[in-house]
This record gives structure tokens, C-alpha cells and sequence, in this order.
């Protein structure tokens, strides 16, 4: 099992990217601009994330989750 690293350690942020509907709240709370959204895509820049987890507060619909074991690479 290989980890994701974001700039501050292993990367905790994670998006369920088939249940989010691209409103971009996410994105509009980020200290970091750490989130990228283009069209029906969304993903987080693991080497901006400082895992803050401001988006996962932000997120109306909890698509965004605060993984404590670190999210892993698909």
C-alpha cells in the first residue's frame, strides 16, 4: 500500500469524486488553491494540501473526507 504525501506529511484529504456534484465550495476554501476543478473533475494537489481540512467543513453534500490512515495511491 503506497501513501499520497501532501506538503505537510502523508495526505489525509480525500474526494469520493463519483458522489460530488463540481459545486466548487471546496475549491472557494482552500488557503492553499490545493483543489482543481475543471468541468466534471475535481482533485486535490497533493504537494499544496497541508491537510487543514477546511474543505472537508465546507463541502454541503460530505464528499470530501478526513482520512486518518492517509489516502493511498489508485
Amino acid at each position: 500500500m503506497e501513501l499520497r504525501y501532501a506538503k505537510t506529511g502523508i495526505l489525509m484529504i480525500e474526494i469520493l469524486p463519483d458522489k460530488c456534484d463540481f459545486c466548487g465550495c471546496c475549491v472557494g476554501v482552500c488557503p492553499e488553491d490545493a483543489i482543481e476543478l475543471k468541468e466534471a473533475e475535481i482533485s486535490i494537489i497533493d504537494e499544496r494540501c497541508t491537510n487543514c481540512a477546511k474543505c472537508v467543513w465546507s463541502c454541503p453534500i460530505e464528499v470530501i473526507v478526513f482520512n486518518r490512515d492517509g489516502v493511498t495511491v489508485k
